[in-house]
């Protein structure tokens, strides 16, 4: 837990961009794979995954070679895939995709692998998937400093999963034009990313990330209407090395303007502090910040 996060990057170049095309039978089963130039066009423009955004996908963080998380990922990949009817995934097939790419970014202090699955082309009964991969960004600024965040009414009401079972709520689906639409409106009120609350008056999650908040010696995260966050599990279950509690728990914005310390967290940005809410400035926690993401660093070399 002592370890800390890589002190330099090396950039990406074109070189750097692994992409496996996942190979399947008539069935939808997976068969294999093979390797593929990612510069060069591989997508039919009637694949469902493009022209519907009826497809899923997950982005697993990768430190020299080592993928963080690797099976917490898949699940949630098939998860997904049941949630929207799809055959599921042959999960041997698509986590020896992961370790290949994997493998080949070797090289790099820090990188990630995304696997996707759609549909396929319309009217034909075959599934499309790949992995790819390429170095990540360098986020030290945002893990020391902190983003600034805005809260957006998401428009659903926390109990959706139940009620509403085919909005998809904690699917990891290729819909994501109102995440991105989110994030351009936080920047709009000067914000980074987005912490979205539900319309009846309860935190939800981030586009890309899940929150978290401490309370004395208790982390808490919201429990509904949310993805199942990869990296927040893993902290939680790592929170007695820190002395403290985790449990989940509904959350209002006033819990998050309460809080001693506030994160969003996430597959390849890791630990971030929120340092700003909605315009109002907020203590982080700029130890445990380092801790976590010094712990997470230290689970990938």
């Amino acid at each position: 837990s002592s370890s800390t996060p890589p002190s330099s990057w090396t950039p990406p170049s074109s070189a750097n961009h692994p992409l496996l095309l996942i190979t399947h039978d008539g069935s939808g089963a997976a068969t294999g794979f093979v390797e593929a130039d990612a510069e060069h066009p591989h997508l039919n423009v009637h694949d469902l995954g493009v022209t519907r955004g009826d497809g899923i996908f997950e982005t697993y963080s990768i430190g020299r070679g080592h993928v963080q998380a690797l099976d917490a990922h898949l699940e949630r990949f098939a998860r997904s895939a049941r949630m929207l009817d799809l055959p599921q995934p042959d999960l041997g097939v698509w986590r020896d995709a992961v370790l290949a790419i994997g493998q080949r970014l070797a090289d790099h202090e820090e990188a990630w692998v995304r696997t996707i699955l759609t549909r396929g082309v319309e009217g034909h009964d075959m599934l499309t998937g790949w992995a790819q991969g390429r170095p990540s960004p360098d986020y030290r600024r945002e893990r020391t400093e902190g983003l600034r965040i805005a809260l957006l009414d998401r428009g659903l009401r926390s109990d959706v999963a139940q009620t509403s079972p085919w909005l998809l709520a904690g699917a990891k689906t290729l819909s994501y034009a109102v995440n991105r639409a989110a994030v351009r409106e936080a920047q709009r009120r000067g914000a980074d990313d987005v912490v979205f609350v539900s319309s009846d008056g309860f935190l939800l999650e981030g586009p890309n990330s899940t929150v978290v908040l401490r309370r004395g010696s208790t982390l808490s995260t919201p429990p509904f209407g949310i993805l199942p966050g990869t990296t927040q599990g893993d902290l939680f279950a790592a929170a007695p090395e820190w002395g403290l509690k985790a449990v989940m728990e509904p959350l209002t914005p006033d819990d998050l303007h309460a809080a001693e310390a506030a994160w969003i967290v996430s597959s390849v940005r890791h630990v971030t502090p929120i340092r700003a809410v909605d315009g109002v400035e907020r203590p982080i926690d700029a130890s445990l910040s380092a801790a976590w993401n010094g712990y997470l660093h230290a689970r990938l070399s």
